[in-house]
């Protein structure tokens, strides 16, 4: 999987459909190639530098540079910034060594892309260092036999005698000279993750996070496109990142007219001070090269995604039917309130019961007791365990809602310790949501948050925990850091918050936790590593979801996406859509329910039993089989498709936002069946051959009225 030419210092890394050729002349490393595999290294007269030649630039910003820094002329954007000891930002990194060797090693202190079993990877290490400063690289490439994601991560050393300022650490691949489109993913709380698609240009794009998250506007990902690239055909070159804070994502495009996609930590919003000795990693970036599209990119990344990021008791397992109070009630319940609707919810099949905000302090509304993680017993009618066990007795699991990241200003935690928030002395601390951010890079923060939450934990059979945060960083920054230092109060408070996440889920591995950011505002590959799914959005609307889920796909895998049916007129958008069409549209993720299933119809509430029974019968393909999008509602006319397929089905979603009079066929092809088998959906009466439903494929209904939806389950009733 990675073979080294001593020869003609050229490293092939070789994973199941892809390649990436890097080398070493004069001292630098190059990175000469990246996209479809290679069958070998013979690639001679291929690989040779640009000289200096007429040109009024430098050579130097016409090579294929792996690292790219301010050295010798080089004008692009730099993978590694630093401001050393005599104050300026010159860096000449020169090889020195490198080692391969089998299976990939964690990142101290950061979540990564793990192994199970050392023969499944290879991993070489390339040391690279500046003479004058001491300032030391180690680039680690991750190549994997049976995924087709390469893992890169780098770590930076002080190995000089003077300090210097690490300002800027990203992990570069250089793309081949060409005319290219980008997709990326902007948003808003309610609105995260749309799919935007734009002509690359000649010059620098870039998109960013200053939140201390990885945010609603933003998401850590781009994706560089051929022209007229589909689902289905064309080539993708795309990067994510395995980090959870501030982040920067862009392509810059050289006078060679060769992109190189960069992505790292914010500088904006970042620097470390490094001392002679000391050693900083950097966070891991996936790229991912698909000459099929958009769907092979999400089909190379989903798997991944699921088995090599996502880790823990629950990565495999089937995700329960949930049933959330919050929109049902929000903080305005009690026992009996609470009881009656899981009652409800375990008369239609649901699994667990999540009760959200309010249980403890004096939560009656959002505006006190955040870090006061006590059980308001009066309110829920005893202890937490009396509540637990009452919904244990209904048949169905217990989870419950925290916000251990903040702090409210009206909080015995705030009287006791005011410091403990993220402020600047002398000015306002900014309020969002009548709350403050713990400094989590404060070791005795992180304590108190493990000691309180996991006491809770310890407290009443809990079986599901949603994580949430928010708000984003506003003066963000550690009181307790000094002023040369203050700037690393973003990552600090990052490393903090992985090593409670690696503590408390360590230490509850039977639990299943859930991430969630005012919605969406976390979704990472980071977040993944401890929590293995996402709320995907506090947008309900089946509508909306239609497009937060398409841009979701790209990247993220359905088991990681938290989707549930809510009441109408929806609490976000006010539009009412039929109840049959809002379980077919959260079936596109992790299934369950926010609303208060005691005031539901009979008619609806027979539809929800119906939608549970489905889910059951389903889950297995829809959660871990292969996820295929087939319309794309940004386009479409706003319809929406998508298909889960596993080895003995396909199941196949249709959403039509709007009924059109007078309506032109339209079909649906499917794609991934097994083209000479039969496949049946006796409720619809087809009985077809997966070549037919893929080339001839299903003819889009027509609509009983706005906003209707169908499911077709095709199960295979013969083989090849």
């Amino acid at each position: 999987m990675i073979h080294y030419n001593g020869d003609k210092a050229v490293f092939h890394l070789q994973g199941p459909t892809y390649s990436c050729l890097l080398g070493v002349r004069d001292g630098v490393l190059m990175q000469w190639y990246w996209g479809g595999k290679l069958p070998d290294d013979a690639v001679e007269g291929l690989l040779e530098c640009p000289g200096e030649g007429a040109s009024f630039d430098s050579a130097f910003s016409r090579q294929p540079l792996a690292v790219p820094t301010q050295e010798k002329g080089y004008m692009g954007q730099r993978a590694i910034s630093v401001r050393n000891a005599a104050g300026d930002d010159v860096l000449s990194l020169r090889y020195q060594g490198h080692r391969i060797f089998p299976g990939k090693k964690p990142l101290q202190g950061l979540p990564s892309s793990y192994v199970e079993q050392e023969g499944e990877a290879d991993t070489l290490e390339i040391d690279l260092k500046d003479a004058l400063t001491g300032v030391a690289v180690t680039l680690r490439y991750t190549v994997y036999a049976d995924y087709d994601v390469l893992a890169r991560s780098m770590t930076v050393t002080n190995e000089g005698s003077e300090p210097f300022e690490l300002t800027d650490a990203q992990s570069a691949m250089r793309l081949p000279a060409g005319r290219y489109e980008l997709l990326h993913l902007k948003g808003a709380w309610a609105r995260e993750r749309q799919a935007r698609r734009v002509p690359m240009g000649e010059g620098s794009f870039a998109v960013k996070s200053r939140r201390g998250a990885s945010g609603h506007e933003n998401s850590p990902f781009l994706a560089v496109l051929a022209p007229h690239t589909t689902e289905n055909q064309g080539e993708v070159y795309a990067m994510t990142h395995v980090y959870s804070g501030s982040f920067s994502a862009g392509v810059d495009v050289g006078i060679d007219g060769a992109p190189v996609m960069m992505i790292g930590l914010c500088g904006d919003v970042f620097s470390w001070r490094m001392a002679p000795g000391e050693t900083f990693q950097c966070p891991e970036a996936l790229f991912v090269y698909a000459p099929d599209g958009l769907n092979g990119l999400s089909h190379r990344m989903h798997p991944f995604v699921r088995q090599r990021i996502c880790r823990g008791q629950w990565r495999d397992q089937p995700r329960p039917i949930l049933i959330n109070n919050w929109e049902a009630t929000y903080f305005d319940f009690s026992f009996d309130k609470l009881l009656a609707i899981a009652k409800r919810g375990a008369e239609i099949g649901c699994e667990l019961f999540v009760l959200d905000d309010g249980w403890f302090g004096k939560r009656d509304i959002d505006n006190c007791s955040l870090g006061d993680w006590v059980v308001n017993e009066k309110k829920i009618g005893g202890s937490l365990r009396h509540l637990a066990e009452s919904i244990q007795e209904l048949g169905m699991r217990f989870g419950l809602w925290f916000e251990p990241e903040m702090v409210s200003p009206d909080s015995d935690l705030y009287r006791a310790h005011p410091d403990w928030c993220l402020h600047v002395n002398g000015r306002e601390r900014t309020e969002a949501r009548h709350q403050l951010i713990l400094d989590m890079g404060r070791r005795e923060v992180q304590d108190y948050v493990l000691e309180s939450v996991s006491a809770v934990l310890r407290s009443a059979p809990i079986s599901y925990v949603k994580w949430d945060m928010n708000r984003n960083m506003m003066e963000g920054f550690s009181a307790a850091l000094p002023p040369e230092r203050r700037m690393e109060s973003q990552h600090r408070y990052m490393l903090g918050l992985y090593r409670v996440l690696e503590e408390i889920t360590s230490a509850f591995p039977e639990v299943l936790f859930e991430s969630c950011s005012g919605g969406g505002g976390r979704f990472d590959c980071g977040m993944l590593c401890y929590m293995p799914q996402t709320w995907t959005s506090d947008d309900t609307d089946a509508c909306e979801r239609t497009r937060i889920q398409y841009g979701t796909s790209l990247i993220y895998p359905c088991s990681t996406m938290g989707a549930h049916v809510s009441a109408v007129p929806n609490h976000q958008t006010g539009r009412i859509t039929p109840f049959h069409t809002r379980c077919n549209v959260a079936m596109g993720g992790n299934f369950g329910f926010e609303l208060d299933l005691s005031r539901l119809s009979d008619e609806d509430l027979a539809e929800a039993k119906n939608a549970v029974a489905m889910v059951k019968a389903l889950r297995a393909t829809m959660q871990q089989g292969e996820y295929t999008r087939l319309l794309n509602p940004f386009e479409s006319d706003g319809r929406a498709a998508w298909q889960f397929t596993d080895e003995s089905r396909a199941v196949v979603c249709m959403y039509a936002p709007q009924q059109q009079p007078n309506p032109q066929p339209h079909r649906v092809r499917l794609a991934g069946l097994d083209a000479a088998a039969t496949y049946a959906d006796a409720a619809h009466g087809i009985t077809a051959s997966g070549a037919a439903l893929m080339n001839l494929g299903l003819i889009f209904p027509e609509g009983r009225g706005d906003h209707d939806s169908w499911v077709y389950v095709l199960e295979k009733v013969s083989k090849s």
